[in-house]
């Protein structure tokens, strides 16, 4: 697997603790700024969902990353330019912007702060304390949209 293609599946329980996740922002529970993202199916054209952790920078700029790689919605969103974020009732539509693997590096560092906890096991022994060059390696298997 390289960095273009790389994707962690879910595995064993994941499937259920994912859907039990997936339930909080559908019933209106934030899980430290966590939203459900709706995005179009690239072929279906039926609307996707899936948790995500929304990452807001120190100049409120949003984005949104994807610890597992190449998902399926990473690709549905490449395809759809935007979507939905869902949190109970409220529905937010945006536009995303693929950020370039040369500009990933602080955003990685900042999420891996705020959520190393709960997706560190997706970063394959890269943590927050990882150096510039480090987290420069591993930014194309980690794609991340800015949000307007």
């Amino acid at each position: 697997m390289n960095a273009e293609t790389r994707y962690i599946a879910p595995k064993g329980i994941d499937a259920i603790v994912n859907r039990i996740f997936n339930l909080l922002p559908k019933l209106g529970i934030s899980v430290l700024g966590s939203r459900l993202l709706a995005v179009r199916g690239r072929k279906s054209g039926e609307w996707r969902t899936t948790m995500v952790n929304l990452l807001i920078d120190t100049d409120g700029a949003r984005y949104l990353v994807a610890p597992r790689g190449h998902t399926q919605w990473v690709r549905n969103l490449r395809v759809a330019g935007g979507g939905e974020l869902r949190l109970g009732r409220k529905v937010e539509t945006f536009t995303a912007t693929e950020v370039p693997d040369a500009d990933k590096v602080p955003l990685l560092r900042l999420y891996l702060r705020k959520w190393g906890w709960e997706v560190g096991a997706f970063f394959e022994g890269i943590t927050k304390d990882a150096t510039d060059e480090q987290l420069a390696e591993i930014a194309p298997g980690f794609p991340v949209f800015r949000l307007a």
